[in-house]
């Protein structure tokens, strides 16, 4: 057994100020969200300008196999 505390997310603590209240998510969130979704090597970039996001890009990386390779 671990002397850990559990671990707590903002959103489970029924103290937060923003419990039981749902907050709108922000559009960008939800694009570097469908971003994210299914990239398995590679990286996503948000460019913001003056505290928005102005820009994301999505870099997929493919990884060869062994025989792939030759």
């Amino acid at each position: 057994m671990s002397n850990q505390p559990p671990s707590v997310s903002p959103k489970d603590d029924a103290s937060s100020p923003q419990a039981g209240r749902a907050t709108p998510r922000h559009p960008a969130i939800d694009r570097i969200d469908d971003a994210l979704r299914g990239l398995r090597y590679g990286s996503v970039l948000a460019i913001v300008q003056d505290g928005v996001v102005v820009q994301i890009e999505r870099t997929e990386k493919t990884r060869l196999t062994q025989g792939e390779q030759r």
